[in-house]
């Protein structure tokens, strides 16, 4: 039997109890859980730490950090007052990329579990998102622990590693025609067909770019997440 960490199982789970650590402030804070490259949380205003709230975690793409990929979801956070974790690979880029599941799964954990303590959050919208190597990461992880991962929105992804699948996830794949990185034949086509045979709920897009992230692509990436009856809070 594979061992359930070594393929990238997530101990975390939602919890029915109420927050038992005070919120944080609105705007941008990091999380104070480790030295180097800690991860981040990006808090709307007036979030109820007590009403179940939409959580997203952003991966970054390789040789990236917090700062490279808060833009790309940042204002959709704040204006849709959904939660943004933005973790960070403890290496270049995330250690399933380099050697597979490791310490990035083990510090991924921790800072869920931070989260849950500070904020109630809405089990039916947990999203795992990113971009390159950052896709790759969400959508391997996504798959895999889809006991709480409800939603998954991948930019630009070069591949998926998934050997144990896990609930049913709804995916959001984007790529573009004129990815000079990770051609779209090989990645986002492959892929977005292999996850329909598999029976995923899946969207999938091409766009005219090169590779990097679409703002419009994201803005629809955000309503396939927020669309759906997601729990509502007062922004402002």
């Amino acid at each position: 039997m594979l061992d359930p960490f070594l393929v990238g199982h997530l101990t975390f789970q939602p919890l029915e109890a109420g927050p038992s650590k005070p919120p944080l402030e609105p705007g941008r804070n990091a999380l104070g859980l480790f030295e180097t490259r800690d991860a981040m949380l990006v808090v709307p205003e007036g979030v109820d730490p007590n009403v179940p709230t939409p959580l997203m975690v952003l991966f970054h793409g390789g040789g990236g950090h917090a700062e490279n990929i808060l833009p790309m979801m940042e204002q959709h956070a704040l204006s849709r007052a959904f939660l943004l974790l933005v973790p960070q690979s403890q290496f270049p880029t995330w250690d399933i990329v380099i050697v597979g599941n490791g310490p990035d799964r083990e510090r991924l954990d921790i800072a869920l579990k931070e989260v849950a303590a500070r904020y109630r959050l809405d089990p039916t919208h947990i999203c795992f998102a990113g971009h390159s190597d950052g896709g790759s990461y969400a959508l391997s992880l996504g798959l895999t622990n889809g006991q709480f991962v409800t939603h998954i929105i991948v930019s630009s992804a070069g591949f998926m590693s998934v050997h144990h699948q896990e609930g049913a996830p709804r995916i959001f794949m984007s790529h573009g025609l004129r990815d000079e990185q990770i051609p779209i034949d090989r990645s986002g086509r492959a892929h977005s067909s292999l996850l329909k045979q598999a029976g995923y709920d899946i969207t999938y897009m091409e766009y005219n770019g090169p590779h990097a992230w679409q703002p419009p692509v994201v803005a629809m990436a955000v309503e396939f997440f927020m669309g759906d009856g997601a729990a509502r809070q007062a922004v402002g």
